[in-house]
């Protein structure tokens, strides 16, 4: 299919040229209309990895795989390896160790001989668990939960459930780097709303984007990468929105306990067809585990676990054991801490860089001073040993970078000194 930026084929392994064309528009985005792509949507990491050339196309590979390349984050941290003592503020996970009950349960699960295949839907040890929760919380009367490979199975389960080919799903720009991929995937189209620049969501802007062919909504809040935590009024009005469009709002709430300026606010509370995904893996360190679980309609929810039995077939058991255990663990002082990390990157950028304070997850997405992020980025890992994220990996934009704050106060007060270095302080 062709590019509709371009109106151009994508070329076999090469990003979508489309990006390039939006990157020559960031000068009059200040009213962006919503985009509508047939082809990948990212940015990539040539200038960080010289001599990174893509590989002829085998002839045994399914050509819809040259749609996107692989991660550009998954990038950085190749890159990582080969730096001497990097200060490493691109790792989108805890930096805290799993709680010890949790490892213990996970210990005792595998010492018990519990290592076989679970039910597709869970094991009811965490399933029940997680049902009760659920139901307590939104009190619905369709509203079923099953446990996942992971919150990216989940993902994987609810785009296959829900998109058909050339069915339409709205993205929030800047969007999780594997959201656009997944459409592709399934033969289906991203239509990007830009949140630019304080990323707060404008529901008429997604209501001009809704057409016929939508299918679904996509939030990400806490967000990844920018940190931004939707209000209730943003979330209500997105919830009201697609209930009265008949379109799945789905709920990525991943990083649900990472909020420190207000409470979190989740669409299901007003509107109970939402599709939401949630886990383990931010909350309780966990992110290779592999645990995450999805709740919402009965019938979306059965499609999925039966996807989940000819895929990922379970999540793996003892894990399941240990989450039971890691939903009764207290990790409020672990999002104080983070909450005092936030305050400490942005205190010590904040006058170098124009930067949105996020309220939740533990991102930052600033600005960069000049150029491109792509071009900010490669200096940064030049110059100083410095390891960022590229925001046009996530975005139509290439103007900004991410940094995860979720590190120890040392490396992040490195990161400081070193950006303000990048600033020309």
């Amino acid at each position: 299919m062709p590019c509709t930026v371009l109106n151009q084929p994508p070329t076999l392994g090469s990003r979508c040229q489309c990006q390039a064309a939006a990157l020559l528009r960031t000068a009059n985005l200040d009213a962006p209309r919503p985009v509508r792509y047939d082809a990948p949507v990212s940015l990539s990491l040539q200038p960080l990895v010289p001599n990174l050339q893509p590989p002829p196309m085998h002839p045994w590979i399914a050509a819809r795989t040259a749609r996107f390349d692989s991660s550009g984050i998954r990038k950085v941290f190749e890159l990582a390896r080969s730096l001497k003592d990097p200060i490493n503020l691109s790792i989108g996970q805890p930096d805290f160790e799993v709680p010890a009950e949790v490892r213990r349960s996970a210990i005792d699960a595998i010492e018990s001989g519990k290592n076989g295949y679970s039910p597709s839907q869970g094991m009811p040890v965490l399933r029940d668990k997680l049902q009760a929760q659920v139901d307590a919380e939104f009190g619905h009367a369709d509203r079923q939960v099953f446990v996942t490979s992971g919150t990216s199975g989940a993902l994987v389960m609810a785009m296959m459930a829900l998109v058909n080919p050339g069915d339409e799903v709205i993205l929030f720009d800047p969007y999780f780097v594997m959201y656009a991929p997944l459409l592709e995937l399934v033969d289906g189209k991203a239509v990007i709303v830009d949140t630019y620049p304080t990323f707060a969501i404008d529901v008429d802007r997604v209501r001009a984007a809704i057409t016929p062919r939508t299918k679904a909504i996509l939030l990400n809040s806490p967000a990844n990468p920018t940190g931004y935590v939707a209000t209730d009024a943003e979330v209500r009005a997105l919830a009201n929105l697609a209930a009265e469009k008949n379109v799945c709002l789905i709920s990525d709430e991943i990083y649900r306990p990472f909020c420190y300026d207000g409470p979190f606010a989740t669409p299901a509370k007003y509107n109970d067809q939402t599709l939401v995904i949630d886990g383990f893996s931010k909350s309780h360190a966990m992110t290779g585990w592999r645990v995450g679980y999805a709740h919402g309609p009965s019938a979306v929810i059965d499609t999925m676990i039966k996807l989940q039995q000819f895929t990922f077939v379970c999540s793996p058991q003892p894990a399941q054991w240990a989450a039971a255990t890691a939903i009764d663990i207290d990790i409020a002082s672990h999002i104080a801490d983070y909450r005092r990390k936030r305050d400490r990157f942005i205190d010590g950028i904040r006058d170098s860089y124009e930067v949105q304070t996020p309220g939740g997850a533990f991102y930052a997405f600033p600005k960069v001073p000049q150029g491109s992020g792509t071009d900010f980025v490669a200096r940064a890992v030049k110059e100083e040993s410095l390891l960022v994220i590229p925001g046009g990996i996530f975005s139509q934009r290439d103007t900004h970078f991410r940094v995860s704050y979720a590190a120890t106060d040392a490396t992040i007060d490195r990161g400081i000194e070193a950006l303000l270095r990048l600033a020309g302080q």
